[in-house]
């Protein structure tokens, strides 16, 4: 049966993707609230919707992943201010995994960036509003840009089945794709950007839908292309992003949070030649070092159930921190997730004490993160 939405919905202010219908049609059991838009999450059990996932191929509607457009003559320098990449290393045609920093470093958001021109720019949200945050940012700029939310909604082909499904629907040319790139195109009509990314460490693309009116028709050519492949509407995995090392912002970082703790600092350009926001409190940071980190734990025991709060953590009876994300991992048969720790308790092997609600304390080792494919080599394929 779909599922009721009187158990959720209250008024227009939660609004619908152009999937919206398809995924009731299609069977979605369960739906939570992202960028202030209804999500999937569920059409099946989970675990099963994972080996799906890693064995085959999903179709995910990703339309919460909204985006912010910036244009303009300045579009590039005034982008240039939001983030520490250097995007002057990113080519018209090539995406970037970025951070948002605010002015005290802190992470307003890591959305992928997209660079449609030498002065357009795509910026695909987790959920938090950096659209209010980029045009306050504007405001007093002096910049001449232009930015909006504009008619955008993605999808997610993952699997290692998925290269099969986009090659029936755009060709060749989209298999030519490399990792982080993409095309601007049409489904016959229908205008899309298709680009080789995603969020679950395994061969994947997104289809960026360019209006919104043919959500429910471009939805039905991809199910109809993955048929012969068994594609199926899945939710987003939150066991193979784990796996992955793939993290959640809300729930593994927050605006008070920092690249350096939670192992980001690869998307820091120390080269890069123009500032942005919170390129002092960055050098300070890096320069003094962390007090705490994010780190990878494998918790003992029998098989626990996803988090929905975070856990308290204790060493030697003391509490030192908490677990931000938490899984079974039904291919390493083991229980997996993140803790913010004291940097004293983040080396590999050290131990600590996790609190779970109504099961209590279980013993937690900290172990390097990914979980699997290190190299991301999967992905990349």
């Amino acid at each position: 049966m779909p599922f009721d939405m009187n158990l959720v919905q209250r008024g227009a202010r939660l609004r619908r993707s152009p999937f919206f219908a398809a995924t009731q049609r299609h069977g979605a059991t369960a739906y939570t609230v992202y960028n202030h838009m209804l999500f999937p999450i569920c059409f099946a059990d989970l675990e099963e919707e994972y080996w799906h996932l890693v064995n085959g191929v999903t179709l995910w509607d990703v339309a919460v992943e909204r985006q912010v457009e910036i244009t303009g003559p300045d579009a590039l320098a005034f982008t240039s201010m939001l983030t520490p990449r250097d995007l002057t290393r990113c080519a018209v045609g090539q995406g970037k995994y970025v951070v948002i920093t605010a002015d005290d470093g802190g992470i307003i958001n890591d959305p992928v960036l997209l660079r449609l021109g030498e002065n357009h720019f795509w910026l695909a949200l987790a959920d938090s509003d950096a659209l209010l945050w980029a045009r306050g940012v504007a405001l007093k700029s002096g910049l001449r840009v232009t930015i909006r939310e504009p008619d955008v909604s993605p999808l997610q082909i993952q699997g290692p089945r998925a290269k099969e499904v986009v090659r029936t629907l755009f060709g060749e040319a989209a298999l030519r794709l490399r990792y982080y790139y993409f095309l601007e195109t049409a489904l016959d009509d229908i205008p899309v950007v298709v680009t080789r990314t995603g969020w679950t460490g395994e061969v994947g693309y997104e289809i960026y839908l360019r209006d919104g009116s043919r959500g429910d028709e471009l939805w039905e050519r991809i199910m109809d292309a993955g048929r012969p492949h068994g594609i199926r509407p899945t939710g987003p995995s939150d066991i193979r992003r784990i796996e992955a090392g793939i993290l959640n912002w809300g729930a593994d970082m927050t605006m008070e949070n920092n690249v350096y703790e939670v192992g980001l600092d690869y998307l820091v350009d120390d080269g890069k030649s123009s500032d942005y926001i919170g390129r002092a409190a960055l050098e300070r940071i890096k320069a003094a070092g962390v007090t705490r980190k994010l780190v990878g734990i494998e918790i003992d025991g029998a098989r626990i159930e996803m988090n929905t709060a975070r856990w308290p953590v204790t060493a030697g009876g003391d509490g030192v921190g908490q677990v931000t994300s938490a899984i079974w991992s039904p291919r390493l048969k083991k229980n997996i997730g993140y803790a913010m720790v004291p940097v004293a308790h983040a080396s590999p092997g050290a131990v600590l004490s996790v609190n779970l609600p109504d099961v209590g304390r279980r013993r937690a080792t900290v172990v390097p993160k990914p979980f699997v494919d290190a190299r991301k080599d999967i992905p990349k394929s």
